[in-house]
């Protein structure tokens, strides 16, 4: 990607505009779990959790397929002033953010041919400073892969159905400059903020864009979509990287 005279603007402590912050991805972080990764994006930190259980939901019985599904949750204190947790009714932004979860990792299969078997993927945000669905769905691909490779080396499946990786970034416009990855207090600022989702294969599973405080151009959208894809390469790279290790066997 061409660089764009904001894209190399030094700012964020240093951080250029086209940079993601500290990335890492803790692999096996949840011993019990059939697959787990420990997220960080900055100071924004997930834990992702994907365990196993036989059968499906009612509306899938009998089909001999399997399901993927995600749920989020943010622990109280992993924001700047406490939260309440959702007990009794999950709230309108946290229903849609695991549906996004959920969607996101359903894109890495070509299928749902595995047999009758739920693969849950649970995603608690330890600490949030901006982009937590995004790094959530960049570390449910890790434990998703690994729960299904779990499952092929407990003879429960012959083969894995995952034919791909998936992460998500977030960009957005702030003080007319394009963005990547954007911590809180610019994703407070942002005039036009947007999460991208795309698979290894180069194409978009989903993108979510919103003028918060006006509209944008078409020219505005190129350069955050070539941003997204920047950044998303990278950390797909780092998932490769990652996946590449033996599979660490939960306890």
């Amino acid at each position: 990607m061409a660089e764009s005279s904001t894209a190399i603007t030094l700012l964020r402590q240093g951080r250029l505009n086209n940079a993601l912050r500290p990335v890492t991805l803790e692999r096996g972080a949840v011993a019990y779990a059939e697959g787990s990764c420990l997220v960080s994006f900055g100071g924004t930190r997930v834990l992702c959790a994907a365990s196993v259980e036989s059968g499906v939901p009612g509306w899938k019985k009998g089909s001999g397929e399997g399901w993927v599904t995600a749920e989020y949750a943010m622990l109280p204190r992993a924001t700047r002033t406490r939260v309440s947790r959702e007990r009794s009714q999950v709230g309108g932004r946290t229903q849609e953010i695991q549906r996004l979860i959920g969607r996101s990792v359903r894109a890495m299969l070509d299928g749902f041919a595995f047999g009758e078997f739920t693969v849950k993927v649970d995603c608690d945000v330890l600490q949030a400073d901006g982009g937590t669905r995004t790094a959530a769905i960049t570390g449910a691909c890790v434990a998703v892969q690994d729960a299904f490779a779990w499952m092929v080396a407990t003879g429960r499946l012959p083969a894995s159905p995952v034919r791909r990786r998936v992460a998500a970034i977030s960009v957005g416009v702030i003080d007319g400059e394009a963005r990547l990855d954007l911590d809180y207090e610019e994703d407070v600022r942002a005039g036009v903020d947007m999460n991208v989702v795309m698979s290894s294969e180069g194409r978009f599973v989903e993108v979510q864009g919103t003028g918060e405080h006006g509209t944008f151009a078409r020219g505005e959208l190129d350069a955050l979509l070539d941003l997204a894809v920047h950044g998303i390469g990278q950390l797909d790279a780092l998932q490769q990287q990652v996946l590449a290790a033996p599979l660490p066997m939960p306890v």
